[in-house]
């Protein structure tokens, strides 16, 4: 009631949120902090020059998101705190370090379908995709931009086909960057799934695409939630092209069809392992002369593995 009764007054807003944040650690003020999300966003939206209140805003939402989480609580904030997060990341699209908390709390606020559509209608993919450009380096910040890639391309009422488009390239050059860092090449091997299920890699794109996702799985072999993200992609790309398949069985850096073996084989107790890997399989024997290069590689043995492995399943 303090602070709204004083949107204009930036110190109010200020010491409101610094006494909000004074709760954050007593778990019975949880639900009650649940409820200060939209009032934090409006501060923040008020005063869009204040760096140091966006800067404490941000901090409070993200522990507040924390706790939801940890709690199993979904948070669907609502168009108009969407809003207010793209306009606060536009205010300070050059400060890296804010950008990297409030690219946290973003991928935290997407995992909420609710909150992932809003996102999407506010038009923010235009400003991640930039703030990836700038800040292609940033591993947090990369890692965190593609889980919010993720999840705003995973959605089947997409309507943002050319934008998304857009994002292939970006992507691929976080995940070119970020080869050895396990932890944001899983998030853009992500990423890219969702966009080419999307039907967003043209034809010229697959080969260079399925390259590199190739490049993934072999710098990070033990790495299970990247390979099994890495063969989806892959999955989803063979399906758009034929040109993807051939790029798998032809790679420059050695057969796609022993480096599937050889992760099988390193995770042959990971039932979400496997079944990427069958779908890509599957995926690709759908083209004639790509099934019968995967025969003469004995490709219908490494099946036969997979089946005794998991019989049930």
């Amino acid at each position: 009631d303090f602070m709204q009764a004083s949107w204009d007054i930036e110190e109010v807003q200020a010491k409101g949120i610094q006494h909000l944040a004074s709760f954050v650690k007593d778990k019975s003020a949880f639900p009650c902090l649940l409820k200060c999300t939209e009032v934090v966003t409006h501060a923040m939206k008020t005063h869009i020059d204040s760096l140091e209140l966006h800067v404490e805003g941000c901090t409070l939402l993200l522990e507040i998101l924390s706790q939801a989480l940890e709690q199993g609580v979904m948070m669907a904030l609502d168009e108009c705190v969407a809003s207010c997060l793209l306009h606060t990341m536009r205010k300070h699209s050059e400060n890296e370090e804010f950008l990297s908390s409030l690219c946290t709390l973003l991928m935290m606020v997407s995992a909420s379908e609710v909150a992932a559509e809003n996102l999407r209608k506010v038009g923010i993919i235009p400003d991640l995709l930039s703030v990836l450009r700038r800040f292609l380096h940033n591993d947090k910040i990369c890692f965190s931009c593609c889980a919010v890639l993720w999840s705003l391309a995973v959605s089947e009422n997409n309507g943002d086909q050319a934008v998304l488009e857009s994002a292939v390239p970006v992507t691929s050059a976080v995940l070119q960057k970020h080869l050895q860092n396990g932890v944001v090449a899983e998030s853009a091997c992500l990423a890219l799934w969702a966009l080419s299920l999307q039907g967003c890699v043209t034809d010229s794109d697959c080969e260079p695409t399925a390259a590199l996702l190739l490049d993934a799985l072999r710098m990070n072999p033990e790495r299970a939630v990247l390979v099994k993200n890495g063969c989806l992609a892959l999955a989803s790309l063979v399906r758009l092209s034929e040109t993807a398949a051939l790029a798998i069985l032809l790679d420059s850096k050695g057969s796609g069809i022993e480096l599937i073996k050889d992760e099988y084989h390193l995770h042959f107790d990971e039932p979400g392992v496997a079944e990427a890997l069958c779908l890509l399989m599957n995926e690709m024997v759908q083209y004639d002369e790509v099934m019968l290069d995967m025969r003469s590689q004995k490709t219908e043995k490494l099946l036969s593995e997979i089946k005794l492995q998991f019989p049930f399943s």
